[in-house]
């Protein structure tokens, strides 16, 4: 076996990434244990209504996550009620807590399908919705990070993606690439571009979704006395720059670790070691919750799915074309 199949099956391990999970979590444990005493006194401090504050600025970015989701699907081809994409994207996301970075999309483009999208048209949804999040991140760590002093040299590498990412987004390279990766999979052609408005829509919810995931963090750490306007782009910079670099870096699920690391990074010079390991495990627990409140609701809401629209879609994917909407998408 060739070196580079070996890497390359090495680090598609389920075996490698359960491990890194778990030494993440015995390494933190032990931080955990080592300060209990100001990460308690932090968690007492925040308070239950913080943690339900936060966690309603994060089920706001959800909304506007799904709504990236939902405009770039129907730029493509496939418009859906919002009921239906949230089944589709809501339920699949739960994936990203399992190792292996293509369980979102592999479960996303099986839920597409049930409502009439075809797999390939998901997976490319999926892809870009994921891209647009990293480059808005990026664009947003890049403005704010001056002010989160955080010793972030190591990791100042991710910001090397950033030109590329933007070229990406532009509408004539972006739909070259696509029509070039379908030819390669001998895959149906777009049938209409994606255009310059349905990037800038979509580009529109991403920032929302980015200023609640930030709020979030805001709420939590206010409560140690920092003055507003720092601690705005501290909390906003540093979890854009905590969540990128935790993307980038696939080997633990959900980002876990790296992310965790560098958002305590980011708070510590302003409310300190203990209140900021606080401020993360918090965060993380309302997370969870609110991908599994999210996800529920969206597999409780059974939407009804209609016939399909065209038989174009049927070369595309196992099941029929698309869904006609309710309401339009935006």
């Amino acid at each position: 076996m060739k070196p580079q199949a070996i890497v390359k099956k090495l680090l598609g391990s389920p075996v490698l990434k359960w491990t890194v999970a778990v030494i993440v979590l015995v390494v933190g444990a032990y931080e955990i244990h080592e300060r209990w005493a100001g990460v308690s006194s932090g968690l007492d401090q925040i308070g239950l209504l913080a943690s339900f504050e936060a966690l309603l600025a994060l089920l706001v970015a959800q909304y506007a996550n799904l709504k990236v989701w939902q405009v770039i699907l129907a730029g493509m081809g496939s418009p859906l009620r919002t009921s239906v994409a949230g089944r589709i994207l809501l339920i699949g996301q739960l994936g990203k807590y399992i190792p292996g970075s293509l369980w979102p999309v592999l479960t996303q483009m099986e839920l597409g399908a049930q409502a009439k999208v075809p797999r390939p048209r998901s997976a490319t949804t999926s892809a870009l919705a994921m891209l647009m999040s990293l480059v808005v991140g990026l664009v947003i760590a890049v403005v704010t990070i001056p002010f989160a002093a955080v010793r972030s040299g190591d990791y100042l590498w991710v910001f090397v993606l950033l030109p590329f990412c933007l070229a990406f987004f532009h509408p004539k390279v972006l739909n070259a690439l696509l029509g070039w990766l379908f030819k390669l999979t001998k895959r149906a052609p777009l049938e209409k571009p994606i255009g310059g408005r349905t990037i800038a829509v979509a580009g529109a919810w991403q920032v929302t979704a980015w200023l609640f995931q930030g709020l979030q963090i805001w709420i939590l750490a206010e409560k140690f006395g920092t003055p507003m306007g720092r601690l705005t782009l501290i909390a906003l910079g540093g979890w854009a720059f905590a969540w990128c670099v935790g993307f980038v870096i696939i080997l633990a699920p959900a980002g876990a670790g790296p992310r965790d690391l560098l958002l305590i990074a980011a708070l510590k010079p302003v409310i300190g070691l203990g209140p900021a390991t606080a401020v993360m495990l918090v965060s993380r627990g309302i997370t969870i919750i609110s991908d599994v409140l999210v996800a529920g609701v969206a597999a409780f809401r059974r939407p009804r799915v209609t016939a399909p629209e065209s038989p174009a879609d049927l070369a595309a994917s196992d099941a029929p074309a698309t869904v006609p909407p309710d309401e339009p998408a935006p």
